[in-house]
């Protein structure tokens, strides 16, 4: 019953609330016992990686229901929105432009891979694009590949536009299960952000978190 209490709680409570609060025991389990920090950024690691994994299918399962289930006739309102998200791009891009020249920031990050290299040209850049495109349905799961997630989606939801009712029904259910998984891991997200804050303080210092702080400062003034 106090389990069930618990979890009730948790689940009803503030999320930016509960996080602020992931947040500070992360820093203070940094500072009293920091081996023990460093052991509870599995937390951390278990919540990115679930976070990680139901991505994909998310987007997929959300894309193709929503083609699969247009009416219709049933005016979409595809212009206005293109509109505003070009304009919110460009507005976004500009913003970060200029506040990353008003305002330098560094952050010491873990080193990229060896031996990967930028591509070389417009050609590769497209002939990349293609590939990603016409990827195995199954391997662009699995590789997070969302150029090929989205194509197959859309592929997907225009193939079924026209199935029975049921089917439709049948990618509509499986958009709400899988809302509702990510909405559950959410709810973890206190969990996950005091591992990682634990973890991070107690392996680089706290002179990583000036940094950080820094940053944040800048995408607050951002917003």
């Amino acid at each position: 019953m106090l389990h069930n209490s618990f979890l009730a709680r948790l689940a009803r409570g503030n999320l930016v609330l509960q996080i602020l609060a992931g947040i500070i025991l992360g820093i203070a389990l940094s500072i009293i016992a920091p081996a023990q920090a460093e052991s509870v950024g599995l937390l951390g690691a278990l919540f990115v990686g679930a976070l990680k994994a139901v991505a994909p299918i998310l987007v997929f399962i959300l894309v193709a229901a929503s083609i699969a289930n247009q009416k219709k006739n049933q005016h979409t309102y595809m212009r206005p929105i293109v509109v505003l998200y070009l304009f919110g791009t460009f507005t976004a891009a500009l913003t970060a432009v200029t506040l990353s020249f008003l305002f330098p920031t560094t952050l010491t990050l873990v080193s990229g891979a060896e031996g990967a290299t930028p591509p070389q040209g417009i050609a590769e850049v497209l002939n990349t694009l293609l590939f990603q495109l016409v990827d195995n349905p199954i391997n662009a799961l699995k590789n997070a590949n969302y150029i090929g997630i989205l194509a197959w989606a859309v592929a997907l939801g225009l193939a079924l536009h026209h199935a029975s009712a049921s089917t439709k029904a049948l990618f509509e259910d499986l958009s709400h299960g899988i809302s509702q998984i990510v909405r559950f891991i959410i709810r973890l997200a206190p969990f996950g952000i005091f591992g990682l804050v634990a973890s991070t303080l107690a392996t680089t210092g706290f002179s990583a978190l000036a940094g950080y702080a820094h940053l944040l400062l800048v995408l607050l003034g951002a917003m």
